[in-house]
């Protein structure tokens, strides 16, 4: 009998979830950077194997928020614990012991899924602070998400726990979300990769315009802002910035897509989008309420 279900994979920023969603899943669908906060929105990856899909939801960090794009992204956090049938609670040693996962998400109550608990990044760690999170952490799966090792047997405990069901999903696809969804991402993440610290938490993107039909498939995107002085850092003396974003962003589209791509891109502000309800829905983000009615 096939297994099918709904992997939520849940941690505080920076524990390594997109990375394993990226390796679990074979493709890189989910932003990878060394800034917290990165993943915004929780992003579907499928891996079909065998006799087993799983439907991986990648979420943003759990935090606790403090402005309405916060919010958001705990709701989606939230949302994705209470779909899943096995939650993955993912953890950095480095940030200390793993705390109760109650404690750590500020649940009222349990869900309902199971907890697997992964203590990531140990390609880190000498063997003796491996072995001394064996002993302390006898229920864990010890992995690296970077390398791949103790990968294979996470699943394995995963697949121990999922329902029996036929696949949700065509066992070809990788996820239900568009390419101009991950278009966007991978242009956000370009400008994650490119600017100073204080600049990218600032930063969304927005598809304006996705023609497929033609060659070079003609993608037109903005870069909001919240403030002018942004802008100007964004652009750059004479426009370098924004060129050199738009250049490596356009050959990662063209890698995702498998054809040419012309990516008109331009930079724009959306004043204090961040703490705006209307400016968050208006780039495909929920809010709480919205969530509940």
């Amino acid at each position: 009998m096939p297994k099918a279900g709904i992997v939520t994979v849940v941690g505080k920023p920076n524990a390594g979830k997109s990375t394993l969603l990226n390796r679990l899943v074979g493709e890189k669908l989910s932003i990878v950077s060394p800034k917290p906060q990165s993943t915004r929105d929780r992003i579907v990856g499928i891996r079909t194997e065998g006799e087993t899909q799983l439907i991986l939801l990648d979420t943003p960090g759990l935090l606790n928020p403090r402005y309405p794009l916060q919010q958001a992204m705990r709701g989606a956090a939230l949302a994705a614990l209470y779909d899943a049938d096995v939650i993955l609670y993912l953890i950095d040693p480095a940030e200390g012991p793993p705390g109760d996962f109650l404690e750590v998400a500020r649940l009222a109550e349990r869900p309902r899924a199971p907890i697997v608990l992964a203590i990531n990044k140990v390609d880190r760690l000498n063997s003796d602070a491996v072995d001394a999170l064996r002993v302390a952490h006898p229920e864990a799966e010890l992995i690296s998400a970077a390398t791949g090792a103790g990968v294979e047997g996470l699943l394995a405990r995963i697949d121990a726990l999922l329902p029996d069901s036929p696949f949700l999903y065509p066992d070809d696809e990788i996820s239900t979300q568009t390419t101009r969804f991950f278009v966007s991402e991978l242009i956000r993440e370009t400008a994650f990769e490119q600017l100073e610290d204080e600049i990218p938490y600032s930063v969304a993107c927005e598809i304006e315009e996705f023609r497929e039909s033609q060659s070079p498939v003609y993608i037109r995107a903005v870069l909001h802002v919240e403030r002018e002085s942004q802008k100007r850092i964004l652009i750059g003396a004479r426009g370098q910035q924004i060129r050199a974003i738009g250049s490596a962003a356009r050959q990662k589209a063209e890698a995702l897509i498998g054809a040419p791509v012309y990516l008109d891109l331009r930079v724009k502000v959306l004043p204090n989008w961040r703490r705006s309800a209307n400016a968050l829905r208006r780039l495909g983000y929920q809010l709480p309420e919205d969530r509940s009615s």
